[in-house]
C-alpha cells in the first residue's frame, strides 16, 4: 500500500473591512438596516461615519459587521441599540484581553 503526500493548497482571500467604503445605503442594503436603524446606531456611538449629513455619510468596511451584529443582539436578545451597545463594547474588551493574554 503506497503512502501520499497529503495535498497543500493555498487560499488567498481579501478582508472586506479593510478595503471597501459604504454609503448610507450600500450600508443599509448589505446589512439589512433601516436607514432609522443606522440613525440610532450612529447615536448610540455603535458606528462613526465620517461626513457632515446623511448623504454624505461613509462607513468602513467593519460598520458592516457592527451594524449586522447590533441587529442579531437586538433581534435575538430582544436587546434595544443600548443593550446591544454595552454587549459589544464588553466583547470587544474581552478580545482585546484575550489578545493580550496570548502575547504573553
Amino acid at each position: 500500500m503506497a503512502m501520499h503526500a497529503p495535498e497543500v493548497r493555498t487560499t488567498h482571500g481579501v478582508v472586506v473591512e479593510e478595503q471597501i467604503v459604504f454609503t448610507l445605503s450600500a450600508l443599509c442594503r448589505a446589512s439589512g438596516a433601516q436607514a432609522e436603524q443606522v440613525q440610532a446606531m450612529i447615536d448610540e456611538g455603535l458606528l462613526q461615519p465620517t461626513g457632515q449629513r446623511p448623504e454624505d455619510w461613509q462607513f468602513s468596511g467593519s460598520a458592516l459587521r457592527s451594524t449586522r451584529t447590533a441587529l442579531r443582539l437586538s433581534r435575538d436578545l430582544e436587546l434595544g441599540l443600548s443593550g446591544a451597545a454595552l454587549v459589544m463594547d464588553l466583547l470587544s474588551q474581552i478580545e482585546r484581553l484575550r489578545a493580550q493574554l496570548r502575547c504573553r
